[in-house]
């Protein structure tokens, strides 16, 4: 199979698809690879990196999407990259479709093949290739929060940690899954206040097992949700159905109860944010302020740590690549349900119910397509 890697064009967005290592497994395997000149930069390899390894550098990016049977992406296509779509060309990257309607319509229109890594799911229900990425944003949401309780940021001016004598800040987590967890992790570590809130008791008792009892943990209900959202000084909202939207749980009447200067980091924002007051902005200019609370809703949050990011992302996407490549993507659909929950489109139609659900949009079964 031609694989392509084009470069990142989202704002501010320095990571790639695949590492130089992953070119040479592939490569290994006899497979070909295109890699755009200069992809690799921004998480610190060089082309002659990717040569090495036994890729062919590509400079025109319209004949490196031509040429490509399958293009691995990390983020969803953005505007300039619609016209590049063709009927038949396997997109294997995060698309996140149930948040964008517009992106949906194109690439239906398009008749892509789209595999999204973020619905590949196993059958215990984790999402592996989700899982990395979410660790990665669950510990940089700590440092964002503590940038956004600075006063140059709008903040109250509370430092996370507290010093002797002064209470340290309280920071509340919404979802007790990988981005959940990690962030409780940081949290924890640095002295702060913390309750973590889910709906299942398991990831909770997960959550105070590797604090070490460092945090509270509550059932997520109402009750909880405005006790302590409303005492937070910190938010992180990290809420994850597979496919889906996430549910608004910080409503505009629950946000009226927290302190001037407080702030909120939507984790979940790729899934249209956990929080009515979110929209997606970017690391160029990463939050606003509205009624009163500092937002952070920036949608690639890894990217500002694209070398972590993209070795963690090959080392998750590598073998569902190898085996798509190996298999073509209807024999490594039959073959591996977990590939096959990755499957979001086909020939024009939406075989993911939950995105399908999440846009109004007719669900058509793979086997009935």
């Amino acid at each position: 199979m031609i694989i392509g890697v084009p470069q990142e064009i989202k704002t501010a967005e320095k990571r790639v698809a695949l590492t130089p290592a992953g070119v040479r497994a592939l490569s290994a395997a006899g497979h070909r690879v295109l890699v755009q000149t200069g992809a690799g930069l921004g998480s610190g390899f060089a082309d002659a990196d990717y040569q090495a390894a036994g890729a062919e550098l590509v400079a025109q990016v319209d004949e490196l999407w031509q040429r490509a049977e399958m293009i691995l992406k990390v983020k969803e296509p953005v505007e300039p990259e619609f016209g590049r779509m063709r009927p038949g060309l396997i997109l294997f990257t995060y698309l996140h479709l149930a948040a964008d309607r517009e992106l949906t319509d194109k690439l239906l229109a398009a008749g892509v093949v789209g595999l999204a890594y973020e619905t590949i799911q196993t059958a215990e229900g984790r999402l592996p290739l989700l899982a990395p990425m979410s660790a990665v944003a669950g510990r940089l949401s700590i440092q964002a929060g503590a940038f956004c309780l600075e006063t140059k940021s709008g903040g109250r001016g509370v430092l996370l940690s507290g010093v002797t004598g002064v209470r340290p800040a309280k920071v509340v987590i919404l979802g007790a899954g990988v981005a959940g967890l990690n962030a409780c992790v940081v949290a924890a570590g640095m002295g702060a206040r913390v309750s973590i809130l889910d709906i299942k008791v398991e990831p909770l008792q997960h959550a105070a097992e590797v604090t070490g009892g460092r945090a509270v943990t509550l059932v997520s209900n109402h009750d909880n949700l405005v006790q302590e959202v409303s005492g937070a000084d910190l938010v992180i909202g990290s809420v994850l159905i597979p496919g889906a939207r996430a549910p608004k749980l910080v409503t505009r009447e629950l946000l009226d109860l927290m302190k001037p200067g407080s702030a909120v980091v939507d984790i979940s924002i790729d899934q249209g944010g956990c929080c009515e007051t979110s929209r997606p902005t970017t690391h160029l200019e990463p939050t606003f302020v509205e009624q009163g609370v500092v937002h952070y809703c920036v949608t690639n949050m890894p990217g500002v740590v694209p070398r972590t990011s993209t070795l963690a992302l090959t080392n998750a996407t590598l073998p569902y690549v190898l085996e798509v490549a190996d298999k073509g993507w209807q024999g490594a659909v039959a073959d591996n349900p977990e590939i096959a929950a990755g499957l979001n489109l086909w020939q024009g139609k939406l075989v993911n119910r939950a995105v399908a659900e999440s846009l109004g949009l007719p669900f058509t079964p793979f086997d009935q397509t």
